[in-house]
């Protein structure tokens, strides 16, 4: 199955979005889901972001990381606590149990869902693994099937890697989880 196989094609930017500029990190948004993948801003571009369409943040970093660089307040400060949720995954490229995750997935499709005009970045340290299995549940959420999810996350994203055992965590949870 090509699921966890990467795409390494560049596609325009949804419309309506703006382009990045020397504000913020360089965002990667799939196609008109109104997502956006990077790395971790600084705390110093975190103000940025709104220029770049981002009205909400999901931070996968964990919790010793955002406490020493301060990404996630200084999000929370921005962006307001409730337009922020956290995701405290470490990247060990083991199983991502969803009692850390899972929450944050919801809050990015009930977002998404409720406000058509938001945009939601979910971001880790380098944007590849993390954030990029948060993006692929988000869009599993949404109504997007594997092989679908897989392409978009990877094709918008070019750095993302789907780590097999974070889309496994993603695929068990789904099929043993109440929506």
């Amino acid at each position: 199955m090509d699921v966890l196989r990467s795409v390494r094609v560049r596609r325009p930017r949804p419309g309506g979005m703006p382009e990045p500029g020397a504000a913020g990190p360089l965002l990667s948004w799939i196609r008109d889901e109104r997502i956006a993948i990077s790395g971790v801003p600084s705390a110093g571009t975190v103000a940025g972001l709104a220029e770049q369409g981002v009205t909400h943040v999901v931070n996968c970093r964990p919790r010793v990381q955002v406490r020493w660089s301060g990404d996630l307040a200084a999000e929370r400060a921005a962006f307001g606590p409730g337009r922020v949720a956290h995701a405290p995954m470490q990247d060990h490229g083991l199983r991502q149990r969803p009692e850390v995750w899972a929450a944050a997935a919801r809050f990015a499709v009930r977002v998404l869902d409720d406000q058509p005009q938001a945009g939601v970045l979910i971001h880790c340290t380098a944007g590849r693994r993390r954030s990029a299995m948060l993006a692929y549940a988000v869009l599993r959420l949404r109504g997007h099937d594997r092989t679908g999810a897989a392409a978009l996350v990877t094709t918008y994203r070019t750095e993302a890697q789907l780590v097999p055992a974070y889309v496994h965590s993603v695929e068990r949870w789904l099929a043993t989880a109440a929506r």
